[in-house]
């Protein structure tokens, strides 16, 4: 199968290593002709330390690979899915496209499948989410994430490109509840962060954690979608890797607000690093307006970030929570 994967960062990079094991023939696009020299004189991706590439990997900056590709992988941040889907859109010749990339876009607040659909114009999509730092897929770490779809050809391709014995997708058809999860644990991580940032006990982090699934489920379904999304891979499964691993820039953050960090240190972190957790939090609210959706803690977290109370109403908050 010929697969080309768009976005040569680091969870792209780790997913070619996937479907090199698998023996397929894989193409990563990027926009930067110093990448593609970089990647194909190196074999290595200076986002993945250690991890040697397969050989066997091909580079590109000419989006015209996909006219020729049995399955389109986009790996790309949120920021240039857009753009990115119109350049696609002159090569694309309706084949099955899997995204990889979780997120809610800034200003319009339109999921990713919502994106690539608007510009494409095809049913042939699928979302995957989960669980996975690409350092441990590239690692060939045992990983499970959820496949997302409403087209059951999409999802038989997916598999049989993906799936292997370390690596494994649970199929659903809630491609709504899928994305929320998968932007929403953002969110929670960074007042993870913070509750780790106080030095409360890892009993205390697993209690704010528990609280959140129900403010997770309340908002799937007040977006129409299946509450019960919130128990697969994409939901408590991303949420629990997210929430409690200092590998998370989202929970770093939560960390310094918690620990008392500065207004400067804390700008200067949020001007350097790409925060997701933040860009969510304000599409969230966006979404639910003039819905009736229950998120008290969702509610708080805004306050504490953006109103200046203080990280610790957080945990008087879980006690009093009925």
């Amino acid at each position: 199968m010929k697969v080309t994967i768009l976005g040569s960062g680091a969870y792209g990079c780790a997913l070619a290593t996937v479907l090199n094991h698998n023996k397929h023939d894989v193409t990563l696009w990027t926009p930067f002709d110093k990448e593609v020299q970089n990647l194909t004189e190196t074999h290595q991706s200076p986002v993945l330390p250690g991890i040697n590439l397969p050989e066997e990997l091909k580079y590109t900056t000419d989006m015209e690979i996909v006219s020729n590709s049995d399955l389109i992988i986009i790996a790309i941040p949120t920021a240039f899915l857009n753009s990115t889907a119109k350049k696609l859109k002159k090569y694309y010749t309706n084949t099955p496209i899997c995204i990889a990339t979780k997120g809610i876009e800034q200003g319009s607040c339109r999921f990713v499948y919502d994106i690539i659909k608007e510009n494409l114009k095809t049913d042939k999509l699928a979302i995957i989410s989960g669980p996975s730092f690409a350092i441990d897929i590239a690692h060939k770490s045992p990983v499970g994430l959820t496949l997302a779809s409403q087209d059951k050809d999409t999802i038989d391709i997916i598999t049989k490109a993906l799936s292997n014995n370390y690596f494994k997708l649970r199929k659903t058809n809630d491609i709504i509840g899928t994305e929320i999860c998968g932007a929403i644990k953002n969110v929670i991580a960074i007042a993870s962060g913070m509750i780790a940032g106080m030095n409360m006990t890892e009993s205390t982090k697993a209690m704010f954690i528990t609280e959140s699934l129900h403010d997770i489920k309340s908002l799937i379904k007040g977006l129409g979608s299946d509450g019960d999304t919130v128990l697969t891979y994409a939901g408590f499964g991303d949420l629990l890797l997210t929430a409690t691993s200092e590998k998370s820039r989202n929970y770093s953050l939560g960390y310094m607000i918690g620990k008392g960090a500065t207004l400067e240190e804390i700008q200067n972190y949020i001007s350097t690093t790409t925060v997701e957790g933040l860009y969510t939090l304000k599409a969230i609210n966006d979404l639910v307006a003039g819905k009736d959706v229950d998120m008290p803690i969702i509610n708080l977290i805004d306050e504490i970030i953006y109103q200046g109370k203080s990280p610790k109403e957080l945990i008087k908050f879980l006690i009093k929570k009925p």
